[in-house]
């Protein structure tokens, strides 16, 4: 059973799963799978067409959006259809503040903090447990490291790293606040390693977070900070 508000506009093309929560005046449009435990807060658009200048050839008939569980969505959120790629995603257990915009080809892993007004420009990848600070903006095809943060009002317009902290004209540290959240105080100095001085680690658990986001680096090819 879901909650829905009775002002609130589901299109007949959405997929909602269960125990959902869907405020006033939202909107939830196109070909967007909704997970269970999510809250959707008032005035918020999902699903939407990409906001994209160029005049592509999108490539897919059926663009996808899938929202995993326990979101939480604030009031004035834009989550955008993709158009280069078949799928937009957010995972589980994200928290986006209020006026967060998604543009299109997103996607969001799990417990993800984007606050309140950043803007998130196309193509971009934020990885598990990334922390987006106010007001931030991330540019198109940037991958944002797992557990990284980048700096409240920040320009950011390159790769930030895993376990790092992205502060403008500041050199790059280590994010110890996510270590100590998450759990990867026992990696701490082969993480400092990697992050200060390009270690390659060599803890399995390390190295598959690396790996992944350097994957998603190779694959768009911007310039890591």
């Amino acid at each position: 059973m879901n909650n829905i508000h009775p002002t609130a506009i589901i299109d007949k093309t959405v997929v909602l799963g269960d125990n959902n929560t869907i405020g006033p005046y939202a909107i939830v449009t196109g070909n967007t799978i909704i997970g269970n435990g999510n809250t959707i807060g008032p005035h918020t658009a999902i699903g939407v067409p990409a906001t994209d200048t160029k005049q592509v050839d999108y490539g897919y008939d059926n663009p996808y959006l899938e929202i995993g569980d326990n979101n939480i969505i604030r009031e004035f959120c834009v989550v955008e259809q993709p158009c280069y790629e078949a799928l937009s995603k957010i995972g589980n257990n994200v928290f986006l503040m209020q006026g967060v915009h998604l543009s299109h080809d997103n996607i969001l892993k799990d417990q993800v903090v984007i606050t309140n007004q950043c803007v998130v420009g196309g193509i971009a990848k934020i990885l598990d447990g990334a922390d987006l600070g106010m007001g931030c903006t991330i540019n198109q095809y940037s991958v944002i490291g797992h557990y990284s943060i980048v700096a409240t009002g920040a320009p950011c317009m390159k790769n930030v790293k895993p376990f790092s902290r992205y502060i403008p004209n500041k050199p790059i540290s280590v994010n110890m606040y996510a270590l100590k959240k998450y759990g990867f105080m026992d990696y701490v100095d082969e993480i400092t390693a990697y992050v200060l001085k390009d270690a390659i680690p060599t803890a399995e658990r390390i190295k598959a977070i690396v790996d992944e986001f350097d994957g998603w680096v190779e694959k768009y090819g911007r310039e890591t900070y």
